[in-house]
Order: structure tokens, then C-alpha cells, then sequence
């Protein structure tokens, strides 16, 4: 096969789930860097395929209906959309979708307007927040270590030094945050408010790499 090009099949690629709705990380699967794509499928009838949720950053997102029959709530308004369906919803509106078959498939596209595609690995990050939410703090911590060897992205180190701060691991912390800021500067005035650097808020260094 060329290089120039990959093809794979809906169970080809990995299915993971932080707890909510699972999906497959068709961007990362293809190491895709200037777009957001992913896709989520319902086992069951009735099942919800999207959480309910707005794009607080100004995200765009098209639904593609691939398989089955799906049923969106947008702002409160029901939105059936069958197989072959284009959903598109702007930034603001409240969304959520449901399977009306079992195996109902959607594609998601998405990107902010005006803005260049930043790749963040929230992928990576989701099978990680229900250890996160148990608060064990050290396991989410080797699992970023291990995510990040292999592809360092900022969001990633941001949350490993916010995982060293809830460990008490301070110095740890600190400078992964700095590193985290050196990726993406949008991560300093964040980790001013973020509760999870509670701990190293006092620590050397810490107002010199938020910008304080």
C-alpha cells in the first residue's frame, strides 16, 4: 500500500470510552493533524450516542449519519436524522443524539472558525478519566507518561503535571506545567484557575510559568 493513503473499516479502529458514550478515534488512528474527526456507534435502540454538551471554544461540528437512524435533541428541539443524514450544529446550541436502531453510526467533523487546528490527544486522555474521577492519581499519571512518550501533545503534559499536583508530587508538577506552556501558551492563564494545581499554586516557579 502507498504511504500516500490509509483505509480501514469501523472496527478496525480502537473503541474507547471515558465513561460516557464510547467512541473510535478515527484522528488518531490515522494521525490525522488538521482536522477533528471521530465517530461513535450504539449498540442498542434508545441508547445515547452523543452527551449532551456545547462547544464552550467556539467548535463547529458536522454529524454524518453512516449507519442506522439517529434522533438529535438541539435546543430542546427533536431533529430526526435517518441513514445518509448531515447534522450540522453551531457552537452555542446544546446537543445531543440518540440511536432509533441498533448499530446507528455517527461520523462528527469538526474545527473552530477562523482558527488553525490544534491537535490536543483528548483522545488519549479519555480512557484515563474514570481513574481520574476515582482519584487515582498515580495510574492516570503513568498512563500520560506512557501516551506522552509517544506523542507529546500539549493537552497531555498539561494534565500529567495537574495528576503530579494531586499527588503531591509538587516539583514534578511544576516543571511539566512549564513544559505544557512552552507547547501552548493558551495553558498559562488555564492553570491560574485550574482547582487540580491547587497544591503547587506557592511553589518556585509557578507565577513565572502562568504569566502571574
Amino acid at each position: 500500500m502507498s504511504a500516500n493513503y490509509s483505509v480501514a473499516q469501523l472496527g478496525d479502529i480502537d473503541e474507547v470510552n471515558d465513561g460516557r458514550e464510547p467512541f473510535r478515534t478515527v484522528r488518531h488512528h490515522f494521525g490525522i493533524e488538521s482536522f477533528g474527526v471521530n465517530a461513535w456507534t450504539a449498540a442498542n435502540a434508545g441508547d445515547r450516542i452523543i452527551n449532551e454538551h456545547t462547544e464552550d471554544e467556539g467548535h463547529e461540528e458536522l454529524y454524518i449519519v453512516t449507519a442506522g437512524h439517529a434522533r438529535f435533541e438541539i435546543d430542546g428541539e427533536s431533529v430526526d436524522a435517518p441513514n445518509g443524514s448531515f447534522v450540522y450544529v453551531k457552537p452555542e446550541a446544546k446537543r445531543t443524539a440518540f440511536a432509533e436502531e441498533p448499530g446507528t453510526t455517527l461520523v462528527v467533523v469538526g474545527g473552530t472558525p477562523g482558527k488553525a487546528y490544534v491537535t490536543h490527544g483528548w483522545e488519549l486522555w479519555a480512557p484515563l478519566v474514570p481513574l481520574y474521577r476515582d482519584g487515582k492519581y498515580d495510574e492516570v499519571a503513568e498512563g500520560l507518561r506512557t501516551a506522552i512518550a509517544d506523542r507529546p501533545y500539549p493537552m497531555l503534559v498539561y494534565n500529567l503535571a495537574c495528576m503530579e499536583s494531586l499527588a503531591g508530587r509538587k516539583s514534578e508538577a511544576v516543571e511539566d506545567l512549564r513544559r505544557a506552556v512552552e507547547l501552548n501558551p493558551e495553558f498559562g492563564p488555564m492553570a491560574k484557575e485550574d482547582s487540580d494545581l491547587e497544591a503547587i499554586r506557592d511553589e518556585p516557579g509557578f507565577a513565572e510559568v502562568v504569566g502571574a
